[in-house]
């Protein structure tokens, strides 16, 4: 046995661990002990300790949670037999245990191990350090047994600041997180599981990203490549399971080219703005990549400003220039072009009304806002798009619960063929980059229009509606606040530049109504209209406020759901507190899913099944580590409300309200 040389226990390549205390481990036991990042079987028998390699070389069985009988250590997955002090099996086979050297001190027991070899690159960290350089920065994700390899290549990429990772309570939360940065930000970020139930646990949220469009990238553990197609344990097709969910997906294989697989994850979802899926085989992640380079975007994606075709532009320019009640609508594919719209807009002193999904992309206070059109909406926007002789619509899809009128002359812009008359003709649908396009109209129209100003009756549609809100405030609620009264107090409340992401049900279709945005920007499962979005969709927020170059650093993020909503993703406000998110949430709690409640109702059916048992949510979010505040009086909602979004971290509010949004 080698001699020590210092007192820290280091000498030559060996470096020693204090394993055990001196009487810790009974004679003919084996525990597993953790030194530094090695776990290995420490034995005692026949008065002496052993250090064994943990892992049983057959099936990787965790010997230190076997036993010792008969004087041999038996595996506890398939009961093979190993000497307890030198690994070796009986007989006259060869898988033997690997063995470290052992001290016994007078303060415990000793285990020797050699210094670390530096690390050799492997598989998983060429495709880590390929979606750094195209640009992903955040990660959301479980860790398990069937992705420990990409992992350690994940972390080595946290570890050197070139991305975040974030542990998760479900796996549903981190693809709803990776969605909702996409959405706000138009940058691709990734959620990561594990094989079988924690890639399904993913499908949902990423759903979620496919259909509203939003850069997203999944990887995901896989069993074992030889064993795949022969129904191991948590095996699942997953290429089948993503396949329509997944614009680019592919499974790694020992002789892909890797770097490139990881190129064209990045790629696909940037540029078809959508979900991307890698599947990792277990034994591929720590495959030797020595000497490969990973990918990046040079060269490699194209600038995407496409000016539309002269003939679309003249035939909207002939249409704008003769309209005399224009109105133009925005969507959530507008987002970025905002300022562009909004100046054609003042020059035909015509209303911008949005879908839901772009709510808060034009500020209510402007002189030219005509609020959210549809089922969530104000009677201002269904007001100007029954006078409306044209509409010029941006970035949006035409969505039944949007309610763009079809019979109305319409100009579609959007950056996808494919959106362009997708449910109906349109009289001019323009293809190309929405801002590109603002910049050829606002070039091409000349001074002669034959618009009306439409300002004074916009305040005037406007004027109504706050007084019509005045008097529902005023309504007494079976009991609690009314959610009038919650986002009044809400509209005076919440930073102008918040970023909200919202849920659906009542709770919503009452924020698109009686929310009054600035600058905020507001976030939403669209399309999908899932369930519990709201919550984890502020994790994915809140990453975005912490890069330091993003244009949303530092902004406060402020959810809002119903309890319906929360209940299902309330595991993760113990990840906003293990990462100290400064995460507001406000919760509606009505006791029941309220809008299947009224569905019933309306649609001549009994109210079944829709009542819920709750937790105390405040107190919930207190017993998590955060800041939990309850609020049955309007009288106690202001002081709330301004405690919780200032408080530096994780706070839910929630407010006592009934079924009833009106």
């Amino acid at each position: 046995m080698a001699e020590r040389s210092s007192p820290d226990g280091s000498r030559g390549n060996v470096t020693w661990h204090r394993a055990l205390g001196p009487d810790e481990l009974p004679e003919g036991r084996v525990k597993p002990v953790t030194c530094g990042d090695t776990t290995v079987a420490m034995t005692h028998q026949d008065g002496e300790y052993g250090a064994l390699d943990n892992r049983c070389p057959h099936q990787g069985g965790p010997l230190g949670e076997g036993s010792i009988e008969t004087g041999l250590l038996r595996c506890p997955w398939h009961g093979w037999d190993f000497d307890p002090l030198t690994g070796e099996t009986p007989g006259s086979h060869d898988d033997c245990v690997e063995t470290f050297p052992v001290e016994v001190r007078e303060d415990g027991i000793y285990v020797g191990f050699p210094d670390e070899e530096p690390h050799e690159r492997t598989v998983s960290d060429v495709i880590a350090e390929t979606l750094v350089n195209w640009g992903v920065r955040q990660v959301w994700g479980i860790v398990g047994h069937s992705n420990l390899g990409l992992a350690d290549a994940l972390r080595r990429e946290a570890a050197g600041g070139n991305l975040a990772y974030y542990g998760v309570r479900h796996e549903g939360a981190a693809a709803f997180a990776a969605s909702a940065y996409g959405k706000l930000t138009g940058r691709p970020a990734a959620c990561f599981s594990i094989a079988g139930p924690g890639a399904t646990n993913m499908l949902t949220g990423l759903w979620d990203a496919n259909v509203d469009r939003s850069p997203t990238i999944a990887l995901t553990g896989q069993v074992e490549s030889q064993v795949l197609g022969t129904g191991n344990f948590q095996e699942v097709d997953l290429e089948a399971a993503y396949g329509d969910v997944a614009e680019f997906e592919a499974t790694v294989l020992p002789d892909s080219d890797h770097a490139e697989l990881a190129t064209r994850a990045a790629k696909t979802a940037i540029l078809e703005r959508g979900v991307s899926h890698l599947v990792f085989p277990d034994e591929i992640q720590t495959q030797s990549a020595e000497g490969v380079d990973p990918g990046d975007p040079e060269g490699r994606i194209t600038d995407r400003e496409i000016t539309p075709p002269e003939s679309a532009l003249k035939d909207a320019v002939e249409l704008l220039e003769t309209a005399e009640r224009p109105v133009i609508v925005v969507g959530h594919g507008a987002r970025f072009e905002m300022d562009g719209i909004v100046d054609l807009a003042e020059r035909f002193d015509c209303p911008v009304l949005t879908t839901f999904k772009a709510k808060g992309q034009i500020p209510d206070s402007h002189p030219l806002a005509g609020g959210v059109l549809g089922r969530s909406g104000t009677p201002i926007a269904s007001h100007f798009m029954n006078e409306a002789d044209l509409l010029a619509v941006f970035g949006a899809s035409f969505s039944n619960h949007t309610g763009i009128a079809e019979y109305k002359p319409t100009i579609h812009v959007d950056y996808d063929a494919m959106t362009l008359g997708k449910f109906h003709g349109i009289d001019v649908p323009v293809w190309g980059e929405i801002g590109v396009t603002v910049d050829e109209l606002e070039e091409r129209l000349g001074d002669d229009l034959a618009a009306e100003n439409q300002r004074e009756e916009l305040a005037d549609r406007w004027e109504i509606w706050r007084e019509e809100k005045a008097t529902r405030r005023e309504q007494t609620p079976e009991r609690g606040v009314n959610y009038a009264t919650a986002f009044e107090a809400m509209t005076r409340l919440v930073p102008d530049d918040a970023i909200i992401p919202v849920d659906v049900g009542n709770n919503t279709y009452a924020f698109g109504r009686y929310f009054e945005p600035e600058h905020q920007s507001v976030l939403m499962s669209g399309y999908l209209g899932s369930i519990g979005f709201a919550f984890p969709a502020a994790l994915g927020a809140w990453a975005a406020t912490q890069e330091p170059e993003s244009e949303f650093a530092g902004r406060k993020v402020v959810s809002v759901s119903s309890d319906g909503g929360f209940g299902q993703y309330m595991s993760e406000f113990t990840t906003a507190v293990k990462y100290d998110m400064d995460v507001t949430h406000v919760l509606l709690n009505d006791d029941e899913l309220g809008k299947i409640s009224k569905e019933q109702r309306t649609g001549g059916w009994d109210v079944w099944q829709t009542d819920l048992v709750n937790p105390e949510f405040a107190a919930f979010a207190e017993n998590c580590g955060g800041l939990g505040l309850f609020v049955d009086d309007p009288a106690d909602l202001n002081d709330a409300l301004e405690k919780a979004i200032a408080h530096d971290g994780p706070a839910l509010v929630e407010i006592l309200t009934d079924a009833d949004p009106v």
